[in-house]
């Protein structure tokens, strides 16, 4: 029986690596780029005086714990869960990766902190609805759209996301839903040229929808593939590349509807 007791040292790795793949998964998930996650929890490793090796990829992680001489002790995977933009826990986990060092937190602390951060609650849903009606209304504006423009923008722009949001509840394919808010917001904002409320600009058409624009995706991108990462950087591309054609695909739609 003595053989198949764990050791103190094999038992403290094994912990060392559920805390590693938990920080960098949720990292991953909430659009982190690879260089930002790799930093991180090789920060954490080293506090704690333990050599890793990580492979990364969009769906998974991949841990390699080695040993004083570089040899692998034992290789942990876990899935990344679906990948929600929340910079609250990016900052939160850097914040934490920076104390941990200074301080010197336990292992348990760190989960704690994990726990804390995994859990932070989300702004209301209609508080970020009506910021992203004002936030188009504001691009509107920048366009020199009209009262009208802008009042149409923010209700295509609340309508496009509610729909999106409604379509990611009804298990919809991401860019399937990308191609309803962006058909829902262009339908609602070409109303005010099609009904002759507004001038021939299509001021509100054009900014109805770049609430859906992938900005973290083609930064990540540019970013990855600037830091080596290559495979992940054309990933995340061709993830950008998917969603502006679903916007692009539900905008033509809504040109053909009305023949604009």
């Amino acid at each position: 029986m003595d053989g198949l007791r764990t050791s103190p040292e094999e038992v403290e790795r094994k912990e060392m690596a559920d805390v590693i793949l938990k920080t960098g998964t949720l990292l991953m998930s909430a659009g982190a780029n690879t260089g930002r996650v790799r930093t991180t929890v090789s920060r954490i490793a080293e506090a704690f005086g333990y050599s890793i090796h990580l492979q990364i990829s969009q769906r998974a992680m991949m841990l390699t714990m080695l040993d004083e001489n570089g040899s692998s002790v034992f290789t942990v995977v876990r899935v990344i869960p679906h990948h929600i933009i929340n910079f609250r826990t990016i900052s939160g986990i850097s914040k934490m990766s920076w104390s941990l060092v200074e301080e010197q937190w336990t292992l348990h602390e760190i989960h704690e902190e994990l726990d804390r951060l995994e859990q932070l609650a989300r702004f209301p849903r209609w508080q970020v609805l009506t910021m992203v009606g004002l936030a188009g209304s504001g691009f509107c504006f920048l366009a020199d759209g009209s009262h009208t423009d802008l009042a149409f923008t923010f209700v295509a722009s609340f309508i496009g996301l509610f729909v999106r949001q409604e379509s990611i509840k009804a298990h919809f394919n991401p860019y399937v839903s990308v191609f309803f808010a962006a058909l829902s917001a262009s339908l609602i904002a070409g109303a005010a040229s099609k009904l002759g409320l507004s001038d021939s600009q299509n001021h509100a058409f054009v900014t109805s929808v770049l609430f859906l624009i992938p900005g973290v995706p083609l930064i990540n991108a540019f970013s990855d593939i600037m830091d080596g990462n290559v495979q992940n950087g054309i990933t995340r591309g061709f993830v950008a590349f998917l969603i502006s054609f679903s916007i692009a695909l539900g905008i033509l739609t809504t040109a053909l509807i009305y023949q604009f």
